[in-house]
């Protein structure tokens, strides 16, 4: 018993560290499809929610912002001091 105990952890500590993949946005789109499934990811390439949407009918999956968007900022115009 205390040496299947003892199996059960070691294979628990061998698998707890195997590498995980990190997940990526790509910054250049506003949007991603979120996919679900066995292997569920994240697909970002769309420039708006209406294209994503129409991409994805009749897939197991969900139109979401991206986070990791790089949105271009306006230049900043100086202020005026009087």
């Amino acid at each position: 018993m205390r040496r299947a105990r003892l199996a059960l952890f070691a294979i628990g500590l061998f698998l707890a560290g195997a590498p995980a993949h990190a997940q990526t946005y790509d910054p250049s789109y506003p949007v991603c499809t979120q996919i679900y499934g066995p292997v569920g990811y994240f697909d970002c390439r769309y420039r708006s929610l209406e294209q994503c949407r129409f991409l994805a009918v009749g897939r197991s999956a969900t139109c979401v912002a991206n986070p990791y968007f790089a949105q271009k900022k306006p230049p900043r115009r100086p202020s005026r001091v009087n």
